[in-house]
């Protein structure tokens, strides 16, 4: 326990010089859960470690989601679309479709269902395993912005497609026959709820917070609080109806973040604060806990799966997406590059492998960990070069592309 809370203190202190470095809080803190496994192992027991696993996994989905879609501005998106919109839009349906063949193919004793579901998991990115390269002078700004706008919206737009993997896998393991009209009516259902949740959360907080703030009735610093009590609000809003709480987080962020009439700047400094620390205890549970366990059960092909989808999965895509926009190809391929995968592909298989059940569990684990933790290694080495270097080879795009 000392030893952790000495970590964390140390990185605040050196935070800044660390940033320069290749030496990046994911990176740190997976190192460390890595160096604590086995006492970890040893002190805590096997059920509580479940729990707090997954608990976690919980808080910190419904914050990241909700904080990350409340700065998607809809007006800004309207002036600066055509990249982040490509991306999502073409790029990541692309992605999931590859790397559901990619799984298929380099495993065919797996199912459709599970192929799907580990490209699912591991299309979302994640921009905090790159924070020198969006905060970089140096990164051209449409590109920092393009980053920061797909990472904090393709979690959000994944969850269905994972949902959908990991339902119809647990279809495969001695459940009764679900047939595919009521499977679709389930899963409208659970996003059409979601959604509604969301919307009708976000927006009532978010009147609610002009309203006392336009007569001076509310404290700064209980904006945080607010902002916590809605994301969680909208998670349980959605679960009454009937919904998925993930998705009513991400949507109440989005609809909070375009109806609150004032300064939101509550939700980041939460985020950069308190939220770190989340952010920590995620990377270092994933160090301690998950990462050993899928290196256990981790093969060549999951080797060759986890380059695949870091390199030909994720880049061939979202090149073809920026087809026609006028971007030279090293920007290209350097928005192709820059998708680590972090956060989103620990918290969405932790949770899916607590609320399935589904076969090949550990080599789904094995598959995800393995590709969280070279995105960890490769993107903190290579985030602070590439940067530089895209700074220096950097060519405007010309009016109307």
């Amino acid at each position: 326990m000392l030893a952790v809370i000495a970590a964390c203190a140390v990185y605040s202190l050196f935070s800044k010089r660390l940033s320069r470095t290749v030496l990046t809080l994911p990176l740190l803190f997976t190192g460390l859960g890595l160096l604590l496994s086995v006492p970890l192992h040893a002190a805590l027991p096997p059920e509580a470690v479940h729990e707090g696993k997954v608990l976690l996994a919980e808080v910190t989905l419904i914050l990241v989601l909700f904080a990350d879609a409340s700065h998607v501005r809809v007006r800004r998106l309207r002036m600066n679309w055509a990249l982040p919109a490509r991306m999502l839009m073409v790029g990541m349906p692309l992605t999931i479709a590859l790397g559901t063949a990619v799984a298929f193919g380099l495993n065919p004793g797996t199912s459709f269902a599970m192929a799907l579901l580990t490209a699912a998991v591991l299309t979302p990115t994640d921009a905090a395993l790159v924070q020198a390269v969006v905060t970089n002078p140096d990164v051209p700004e449409h590109l920092g912005r393009t980053i920061n706008v797909e990472s904090g919206l393709n979690d959000g737009l994944a969850l269905p497609f994972v949902l959908l993997g990991a339902t119809l896998a647990s279809m495969m393991v001695g459940h009764e026959p679900v047939s595919g009209t009521n499977l679709a009516l389930e899963a409208l259902a659970e996003v059409a709820f979601g959604v509604l949740a969301g919307v009708a959360t976000g927006w009532a907080a978010a009147r609610a917070m002009d309203w006392a703030q336009t007569r001076d009735l509310m404290q700064v610093s209980a904006g945080a609080v607010f902002f916590l009590l809605t994301a969680f609000a909208a998670y349980a809003a959605a679960l009454l109806m009937g919904g998925n709480g993930f998705i009513a987080a991400f949507v109440a962020g989005m609809t909070f973040g375009n109806v609150y009439r004032h300064d939101i700047h509550f939700v980041s400094e939460f985020m950069e604060g308190a939220g770190q620390l989340l952010t920590m205890a995620a990377f270092l549970v994933f160090g301690a806990f998950l990462l050993p366990d899928g290196l256990a059960h981790a093969g060549i092909a999951t080797v060759v799966l986890a380059v695949l989808f870091l390199t030909v999965v994720r880049i061939l895509p979202i090149v073809v997406s920026l087809v026609g926009t006028g971007l030279p190809m090293p920007e290209k391929l350097f928005l192709g590059w820059f998708g680590p995968r972090g956060l989103a592909s620990i918290l969405f298989t932790l949770l899916t492998m607590d609320a399935f059940e589904f076969p090949n569990e550990p080599e789904l684990l094995a598959c995800v960990s393995l590709t969280v933790g070279l995105s960890i290694l490769l993107h903190g080495i290579t985030a602070n070069p590439l940067a530089r270097r895209i700074g220096r080879t950097h060519q405007p795009i010309q009016k109307g592309q």
